[in-house]
């Protein structure tokens, strides 16, 4: 019998070609409003900076735009990248955001910068932190959020003291895995970019975890860009936006989303394509045939316990359709 098990939305609210960041920020409002009648568990944003196709860089502020245009769906950051952040500022905010919406809000914590060294050096300031003391972050952090009665210093975050905001980690590596792992926290595994230690990383969490006052047993989710069309023709024309995408990250030349192309080989170079294809080799693109196997397949592969789902589309109506159809092929209501 196949698993059947949770899916998720990660998006990053997405700026397209003709379009600006009020229209990003509208259709994200959109799309979670559709994630949520059709099943959807989470629809979490992902921290990015000085990236002109990407509307998300103020996480928190777009957690609570998307929470207040949706009643049920539960709503997060993946991820919040700490160490652009003090500790207390983050447990703050998504206090604050608990506060204002209880019961719906994630905390998903990542290492990186999720920008360029320059930009991270602005963001930091003098902090100058590197993501080599995110463990002592996450502590900091677990501190200021624990109820009352456990405070320990004369420092309180109010709001977010006692906030009930699940803290999850994520990574692309074995590294956050096992912190994971170690600390009792649920992880998330960036397949979207990182297919290369998909299961490596998530076999490592699930067999280092040790059980935490939150979590008795490990709890794992994968993120995979996953395209959906009426046939596969029709997807892998969708993905050229995606492809597109991931080489202007290569060509340090990122620009809005563009629009679908025919031939990609008149855009990439063959060394680009092998370079962009190793970064999206997991992505799962189709019809709903295709894409319902493919998933089946990854799914039994890592003993996942939720999959959550991106997707680079540049036409909106398209980018809903394919959620759309994801959620009926995988039947998420039922």
């Amino acid at each position: 019998m196949d698993k059947h098990i949770p899916f998720s939305i990660l998006d990053v609210a997405p700026i397209v070609e003709g379009g600006g960041v009020a229209d990003a920020l509208q259709r994200s409002a959109e799309l979670a409003q559709v994630a949520e009648q059709a099943g959807y568990t989470r629809f979490w944003l992902a921290e990015h900076h000085n990236a002109p196709n990407i509307a998300s860089s103020a996480t928190a502020v777009v957690i609570g735009h998307i929470a207040s245009h949706t009643k049920t769906i539960r709503v997060g950051s993946g991820g919040v990248m700490l160490p652009n952040h003090a500790p207390l500022a983050i447990a703050e905010q998504f206090g604050t955001l608990d506060a204002l919406f209880p019961g719906r809000i994630d905390l998903g914590l990542g290492r990186a910068p999720g920008t360029d060294p320059i930009t991270a050096r602005a963001l930091r300031g003098e902090r100058h932190t590197n993501g080599a003391n995110f463990p002592e972050q996450l502590e900091e952090l677990q501190a200021f959020m624990k109820p009352t009665a456990h405070v320990q210093h004369s420092i309180r975050a109010i709001p977010g003291e006692g906030a009930d905001v699940p803290i999850w980690l994520l990574g692309s590596s074995d590294f956050s895995a096992a912190l994971a792992a170690e600390k009792g926290l649920p992880f998330a595994f960036a397949g979207h970019f990182s297919p290369t230690y998909i299961v490596p990383a998530l076999k490592l969490y699930k067999q280092s975890f040790r059980p935490s006052e939150q979590y008795a047993e490990p709890y794992s989710m994968v993120a995979v860009n996953v395209i959906v069309a009426d046939s596969d023709e029709e997807a892998r024309l969708l993905a050229t936006s995606m492809y597109q995408m991931f080489l202007s990250f290569i060509r340090n030349q990122r620009t809005p989303l563009k629009p679908p192309v025919e031939n990609m080989d008149l855009v990439w170079t063959p060394q680009e394509k092998i370079m962009v294809e190793q970064q999206v080799g997991s992505s799962i693109i189709g019809s709903p045939q295709t894409v319902k196997e493919k998933l089946q397949a990854l799914i039994k592969a890592t003993d996942v316990d939720e999959v959550m789902a991106t997707a680079y589309i540049y036409e909106h109506q398209a980018r809903l359709r394919s959620f759309q159809m994801l959620a009926e092929v995988m039947n998420l209501k039922n």
